[in-house]
């Protein structure tokens, strides 16, 4: 039995609750269990200079740990003067995840900036990060043609991520802190809607892990993917 005392194919209760901030366009804190992230997107009338000219727009996204969002207090990086590479890496895969179901063209040259802030971290943390963020760019978009900024709508699909590994030589869907710190395998699955895969982490922490398993972890995302796909529709109102 896991920790958590759920069956190997079953998520954490996943929730995602919606305009939590009057001021962003769109903002979302989803909960996976006991991580809680708050995502806001914000809209910029500007694009990155590489961009500039070219009628299109761009999504972007930061990535965050609050001080006491762990078991002990850590520093806030800015107080470092730069971020980790941990950062780095998680807020370019939101970027990327976003990205990749949005129609640039469709935005203009603006910019909408997904801020994903960990409030609590119990485990998976980029995947709710992009689970909500997605959310949040929905209701943007959604505002921003409902108040005639844009004529089309730039989203193209939905997109989640979700965490599985293996767990004592199972393979489990949605990996918490206390089975995260000790699996023998953990992946990040970045999937849309319509099943595309956007990108896939997997790494062998204690041992590698065979192709078997390796397509058991997908299958057990593709069935948690289907249940967070659902999640988002309703938090969006279809």
């Amino acid at each position: 039995m896991r920790p958590s005392q759920r069956a190997a194919d079953m998520l954490r209760p996943v929730t995602l609750e919606t305009g939590v901030n009057r001021y962003a366009e769109g903002s979302c804190l989803v909960s996976f269990g006991h991580t809680k992230v708050l995502v806001t997107a914000s809209l910029e009338e500007s694009v990155p200079p590489f961009l500039r000219g070219r009628g299109q727009g761009w999504v972007t996204a930061e990535y965050g740990m609050l001080p006491r969002s762990t078991h002990t207090r850590g520093r806030r990086e800015a107080a470092q003067g730069k971020q980790s590479g941990r950062t780095q890496e998680i807020q370019r895969l939101i970027g990327r995840s976003l990205r990749a179901v949005t129609d640039m063209k469709a935005l203009g040259e603006r910019q909408i900036s997904l801020d994903c802030d960990v409030i609590q971290a119990d485990g998976g943390t980029r995947t709710a990060s992009i689970t909500g963020a997605w959310v949040a760019l929905r209701l943007a978009t959604r505002y921003l043609m409902d108040e005639g900024v844009i004529a089309a709508d730039p989203i193209l699909d939905q997109v989640a991520a979700v965490s599985c590994g293996v767990f004592q030589d199972v393979p489990v869907l949605d990996l918490d802190y206390d089975e995260d710190s000790s699996a023998e395998a953990d992946a990040n699955f970045v999937l849309t809607g319509n099943g595309d895969i956007v990108e896939i982490q997997a790494t062998g922490e204690k041992r590698g892990f065979t192709r078997a398993e390796f397509e058991t972890l997908f299958d057990l995302a593709r069935k948690g993917m289907d249940e967070l796909f659902a999640l988002q529709r309703a938090a969006v109102g279809g």
